[in-house]
Formats: structure tokens, C-alpha cells, sequence
């Protein structure tokens, strides 16, 4: 039964590291995509 505890708190940590790491690469997506329509509707 411990073990099992152990295995999903070790889960629980893996989805926040996961989330934030998504949240981080969108806002970089998110930056790259301003940088291109700027681009596009410059000229």
C-alpha cells in the first residue's frame, strides 16, 4: 500500500512538472506566433 502512495504522489509531481512545462512552451508559442503576424502584416 505504500508503495502505491509513493507511486502516485511521484505521478502527482510528474502532471505539475508536465502542466508547467506546457504553460512555458505555449507562452513561447504564443510569442513566436505576435512575431510572425507582425511579420506578415508589415509588409
Amino acid at each position: 500500500m505504500e508503495l502505491f502512495l509513493i507511486l502516485k504522489i511521484i505521478f502527482i509531481i510528474g502532471l505539475v512538472v508536465a502542466l508547467y512545462a506546457v504553460a512555458r512552451n505555449l507562452d513561447i508559442i504564443k510569442i513566436i506566433l505576435i512575431y510572425w503576424k507582425d511579420l506578415i502584416f508589415r509588409k
